[in-house]
């Protein structure tokens, strides 16, 4: 089907915003007037297409982005009759889940921002929108729940220009009767637009009523100066005429350009819960998001030389470029891989390079996903985003490519994870059975970790928060049939070097026959924050050949896994080869990694280490009556209250950060002190000393 519509009509879109801002419920409209759904499912009732783990029905959340593909012809305008074809990814909320919409953006070419109409900007908003940035996608903004008391439209595109710093320029108005939202006027068109029938399918153009007349001149006056630069046509046009004298297509046109270059958001408004305003949306998502055309070629390196710079065009006949964004394991089909593709065509059977392991493997099947219904494909284009069955060993973020003309993908940014359990099985029957279910677990969620503590030969499993390790563990038991007895919830510590130092390693082992010989000399630095390990070659003159030099970098990344403190990783360092000593025989990889390893801990002694610990940013929302205790109460847990600020006349806004060892329960903990009335929203924040 997708021969049918061209690659300039494809649209790969996310669905993005903070917990409970409606993002599930407008991706069930979307799914429902695009026709892929027959009946609207609800959220509090489990019944919605996308969130199809038992787990998500539950709680009523989004835990594992769910993608699907549909098509839309839009609806109104000038534009009206144009089909295009949309991959839809609806992403989580919760900030226990962030690295599902970090993989998600870092595959797609443009996004829907989902706003709560009466909270405007939250602090899981402003993460997302900073991963967005990360990655350059295109987005437009949906301030949705406008049905909502205390819903304000104007308040939350402030909100917008002031947290975010985005040019949030309104192409819609909300529409009430007697204090009801009843419809969006549509500033391009300049309609007012109504939703009728039980399900809102039918749109009613109208008039605009005449006491919005004047508001709405305003809006549109704001909105052409806002894109007029961006196309000639409606720059002349505006500056002859005004406003007035830019025709709907035109203007379109310019808010599409603006858009490309990411120097406006449109923003639009609706109430998905209430079938109001989605329609729109559609039109707005194939008029102004991108095209993989208008993201432009795919940059990668390499895999020879990593400084050596690589691009492919978004073209079927390229050679073959992908990345594998996500891993799941269907019960019948197996390790299924969700891909982009950005160049090339993948058919089933095709072989493939993972360029970075150099392995070559065969595609078993190639699927079109929707939640977890499958259909079978016999190729993917460039832009399309599929799932290919058979890629045993595949993980998020390899690269799949042309084997005759290879290149490496960048791959993706996973958080440090901040809390940690023992995990120890309830059986003898579940002993030999969690280790395999707890891998497969972790692999498809690459922020979870596992590893053994060495002295008690415990399981630990770190992850990003208690929710993420809470729903870890319930999938050990539905999905796999695994009992498990989870430890308490402890802080994932980790440790740091402050000091800069030289060390000289020889390293030497004879047994009789061939030995063991290395000799290193490294300096070791404190590394920028969130660095991790950086690691240079710094020898001149050939002393050492580059395989010597990655031996000795495997050796250093090893010894830092346990740090000399409380055996916490070791985060943030820099790390120079500035020479090295061989010998003929004796001088192998091996010897070089003992050697690397050996000095890196000899440096550890010298470096003055010190134990970071954890802090989250905490948002809490109370009424005003019970401000002081939530700021008495995170001050006794050595927080740091940064702003108070009303939100809406029933509500104020308690901004701070405290460290993660005092955190455990504390959602559970102000829902009791507040009454019932509290809530609260945690995020990593960085790594402090403690």
């Amino acid at each position: 089907m997708n021969a049918t519509i061209a690659l300039e009509r494809f649209r790969n879109v996310g669905i993005m915003a903070h917990v409970d801002a409606g993002k599930t419920t407008l991706s069930e409209r979307v799914l429902y007037y695009t026709g892929v759904l027959r009946r609207i499912g609800s959220v509090d009732r489990g019944t919605t297409a996308l969130d199809d783990l038992p787990q998500e029905q539950a709680k009523g959340i989004t835990i594992s982005a769910a993608a699907t593909t549909t098509y839309w012809t839009v609806a109104r305008g000038a534009s009206a009759g144009e089909r295009v074809r949309v991959n839809l990814v609806d992403t989580p909320g919760h900030v226990d889940f962030t690295v599902e919409v970090e993989r998600s953006l870092r595959v797609l070419d443009g996004a829907v921002a989902v706003f709560d109409g009466a909270r405007g900007v939250e602090p899981q908003s402003e993460t997302v929108w900073r991963q967005a940035d990360r990655y350059g996608v295109v987005r437009i903004a949906f301030v949705n729940k406008m049905d909502k008391a205390g819903a304000d439209f104007d308040a939350s595109v402030r909100s917008i220009v002031e947290r975010l710093g985005a040019r949030a320029v309104p192409v819609q108005r909300p529409f009430f009767v007697d204090g009801a939202f009843a419809g969006v006027i549509d500033l391009c068109a300049m309609q007012l637009v109504r939703f009728d029938g039980d399900d809102g399918a039918a749109m009613n153009s109208l008039a605009i009523p005449e006491a919005l007349a004047e508001e709405c001149a305003l809006a549109r006056e704001a909105l052409v100066e806002a894109v007029a630069e961006h196309d000639d046509a409606v720059f002349g046009a505006w500056v002859n005429g005004g406003s007035s004298s830019v025709d709907e297509r035109s203007l379109v046109r310019a808010v599409r350009a603006a858009t490309l270059a990411r120097a406006v958001v449109p923003v639009l408004c609706g109430a998905a819960a209430k079938n109001i305003g989605v329609q729109p949306l559609l039109d707005a998502i194939a008029l102004y998001l991108p095209s993989p055309l208008d993201r432009g070629a795919i940059h990668g390196t390499s895999p020879a030389d990593d400084t050596l710079a690589l691009t492919r065009a978004p073209n079927s006949d390229a050679p073959l470029s992908a990345l594998a964004f996500k891993v799941v394991h269907d019960p019948f089909l197996g390790a299924l891989v969700f891909t982009r593709v950005y160049s090339g065509t993948l058919r089933r059977n095709d072989v493939v390079l993972e360029p970075r392991k150099q392995r070559k493997l065969r595609v078993g099947r190639v699927l079109r996903v929707h939640a977890r219904q499958t259909e079978e494909a016999l190729d993917a284009r460039a832009g399309e985003i599929v799932a290919l069955a058979g890629l045993d060993g595949v993980r998020t973020g390899d690269t799949l490519c042309d084997p005759r003309e290879p290149i490496a993908l960048e791959s993706l940014v996973i958080p440090a994870p901040v809390v940690q359990c023992t995990v120890e099985p309830a059986t003898s029957q579940d002993r030999d059975k969690l280790g395999p279910a707890l891998a497969r677990l972790a692999l498809e969620d690459p922020s979870l970790r596992l590893s053994t503590d060495p002295e008690s030969g415990q399981t630990v499993l770190e992850g990003l928060g208690e929710l993420q390790l809470e729903i870890t563990l319930d999938r050990l038991r539905s999905d796999y049939r695994v009992e498990a007895r989870p430890g308490r919830p402890a802080v994932a510590y980790r440790e740091t070097l402050t000091r800069e130092c030289t060390i000289h390693e020889r390293f030497k082992r004879q047994n009789g026959g061939p030995g063991l010989f290395a000799e290193v000399l490294i300096c070791v630095r404190p590394g920028a924050r969130d660095s991790g390990l950086v690691f240079r070659d710094d020898t001149r003159g050939g002393v050492i050949s580059r395989e010597l030099a990655q031996a000795v970098k495997r050796g250093i990344e090893g010894a830092l896994t346990r740090g000399p403190i409380g055996g916490y990783p070791v985060v943030d360092v820099d790390v120079a080869l500035l020479d090295a000593g061989t010998h003929p025989t004796d001088s192998t990889a091996l010897a070089f990694e003992f050697a690397g390893a050996e000095a890196i801990k000899r440096a550890f002694k010298e470096a003055a280490p010190v134990r970071l610990e954890p802090w989250m940013a905490v948002e809490v929302s109370v009424p005003e009556a019970f401000v002081g205790a939530v700021v008495g109460d995170l001050s006794a847990r050595r927080g740091r209250v940064r702003d108070v600020s009303p939100r809406d006349p029933s509500t104020t806004v308690v901004q701070g950060e405290a460290p993660m060892a005092a955190l455990f329960g504390y959602v559970t903990d102000l829902r009791g002190r507040t009454h019932g009335r509290g809530g609260a929203m945690l995020s990593f924040a960085r790594y402090e000393r403690g």
